[in-house]
């Protein structure tokens, strides 16, 4: 898998990128570095390491650049991760010429990450309609197995106009 990032707006997807494809072949093209992802992924160490319809997998480590004045890792962090894993999940769901926006989303932190530790987030569609697609996520440690926090999301679907 050749991770490619955008380091500019011109190396982002342009609107024929996003609109001849279904929002699953988008993200498959992303994963197999066809296209580059956004920038906010290597700025906050993370990417995506697995794409189905329906279900998106994102791997990250938190490092010390992501850490709080408690020294723990910032809860934006956990928030950027989940959103990005739903969000994509839903897109997944998307047909050509379809794009979302996130509307909502909640996390629920259930234990500090340990900066340095690698995880996943996991996100699954629950719903993929005409107008909103909702998911749940999940972070869990690579390694451990444990699970750091969970999240939900709404996202309006529209149109690309």
């Amino acid at each position: 898998m050749a991770r490619k990032t955008a380091k500019s707006l011109d190396e982002l997807p342009d609107w024929g990128d996003l609109t001849s494809r279904s929002g699953l072949e988008f993200m498959q093209d992303v994963l197999k570095g066809e296209l580059a992802g956004p920038p906010i992924g290597a700025t906050m160490g993370f990417w995506p390491t697995e794409v189905q319809d329906g279900r998106v997998v994102f791997e990250g480590t938190p490092e010390f650049n992501s850490t709080n004045p408690m020294r723990g890792v910032h809860g934006g962090w956990y928030g950027a991760i989940l959103d990005s894993c739903m969000a994509c999940a839903v897109m997944t769901k998307l047909p050509q010429g379809t794009i979302y926006t996130t509307l909502e989303y909640k996390i629920n932190i259930t234990r500090a990450i340990p900066p340095g530790t690698r995880v996943q987030a996991i996100g699954r569609v629950q719903h993929g309609g005409r107008s909103t697609g909702v998911a749940n996520g999940e972070i869990r440690g690579v390694e451990d197995e444990r699970l750091y926090a969970t999240g939900s999301t709404t996202c309006l679907i529209m149109k690309a106009q």
